[in-house]
């Protein structure tokens, strides 16, 4: 069994092997050679946190796993990540544990990454201004990974708590590109793509504060009850999601359809739109919108091929189990 430690992580994962290995798993999702598990996801009554596992596999790379973990709110605090969680791959053919993988800096990049194929196959190809929502551990993510997809001439943002959007500014300067804190409003109006990155249980971004020809990467919603976006904005957008099943039950998408201002059939799998099975965006003014729950999926892709590059470089820990 081969175990790739956390720290290890960083030197060996790239935006660009996360992207691609995101990309492809959502092609193998839509065309039904890759599926997720139910989510199990639970408040364990202990540290106010929440638990969960999520897990599935793909016939086609033969990735079989899960990852366990969830959000400990109180970890900050003690100066280690909320989000702390570790994948397990199995060998599809045997059953056996192949390796077990820190989970917790893959998960940024998966998040980052399945905003930014949704940006590359979904956005304007002459968006200019990139707005994001949120300030939070995730956020700097999504602006490294979403900028790279497009020619971006500015960064605009909003947070609750503006001090907090310093990371996110120091973030841009080093890419080289102005950043401006706005209102709601503004952000709304004058981006052509936007990241929502919050944990908020209340609509943030209103419907009509959107100018058309945007695309919204909201990415922040993965439990039932959270909310980002107002529900209305769904009916003027082009919708498209990684899993319709999650996008339904705890994605943005859970509001218009417990409303009934939209069905499931209004809803498209980004999987398809990569693969030419259907289309994404077909005119400059539509508003394109991807649902982004995150997929145990994802996760076993990237950590996938971290294994893979672990061994290849010759640092991944063997042991005998």
């Amino acid at each position: 069994m081969i175990i790739v430690p956390e720290k290890e992580i960083g030197a060996l994962m790239t935006r660009e092997v996360a992207f691609d290995a995101v990309e492809k798993v959502f092609a193998s999702m839509a065309k039904k050679s890759a599926y997720n598990f139910p989510v199990i996801r639970e408040a364990i009554g202990h540290a106010d946190a929440l638990y969960g596992f999520k897990s599935g596999f793909d016939k086609t790379a033969l990735n079989l796993g899960l990852k366990s973990g969830g959000y400990w709110p109180g970890n900050a605090a003690n100066g280690i990540t909320n989000h702390q969680s570790t994948i397990f791959l199995f060998d599809a053919n045997t059953g056996k544990c192949r390796a077990v993988v820190g989970g917790n800096l893959l998960t940024a990049l998966r998040t980052a990454a399945a905003a930014a194929v949704s940006v590359a196959h979904l956005s304007r190809k002459d968006s200019k201004v990139l707005g994001i929502i949120g300030a939070g551990h995730q956020a700097s993510f999504q602006l490294r990974a979403v900028v790279e997809q497009r020619k971006f001439e500015k960064v605009i943002a909003w947070n609750r708590s503006p001090e907090k959007l310093d990371s996110l500014r120091k973030v841009a300067d080093e890419i080289g590109l102005p950043f401006e804190i706005v209102t709601l409003k503004e952000l709304g109006a004058t981006s052509d793509v936007i990241v929502t990155i919050t944990s908020s249980f209340d609509p943030i971004l209103e419907n009509l504060s959107v100018k058309l020809g945007t695309h919204i990467a909201c990415m922040g919603t993965d439990t039932k009850g959270k909310q980002e976006i107002e529900a209305s904005l769904m009916k003027r957008a082009n919708l498209f999601t990684d899993e319709i099943a999650q996008s339904i039950t705890i994605g943005e998408c859970q509001h218009a359809i417990s409303e009934g201002s939209i069905t499931i059939n209004d809803i498209i799998e980004i999987g398809a739109v990569i693969n030419g099975t259907a289309v994404g965006r077909t005119t400059d003014s539509d508003i394109t919108l991807f649902d982004g729950t995150g997929v145990g999926l994802q996760d076993l892709a990237v950590a996938s091929s971290v294994v893979e590059l672990a061994i290849e470089r010759g640092v991944a820990n063997q042991v005998e189990f």
